[in-house]
């Protein structure tokens, strides 16, 4: 029974080092610019750098109605 745990551990663990060396790898001052570039080209979406308009801002505080 051991073994026969021990074999279908082995089996399984290979198989996902299998899959794991056959990841296309890039170099990491590629991966870094490339990271760089979209952010640069995204950065006139990002609520957090340019704000969200008041009209459409889901988290705005509710307006609440008096009548005097």
């Amino acid at each position: 029974m051991t073994l026969n745990f021990n074999l279908s551990n082995m089996q399984r663990l290979v198989e996902q080092l299998s899959l794991e060396a056959s990841v296309e790898r890039i170099k990491v001052s590629q991966a870094a610019a490339e990271l760089q570039q979209y952010c640069l080209q995204n950065a006139s979406k990002d609520a957090l750098l340019v704000g969200v308009p008041t009209g459409s801002n889901p988290f705005r505080e509710p307006r609440s109605c008096a009548i005097f």
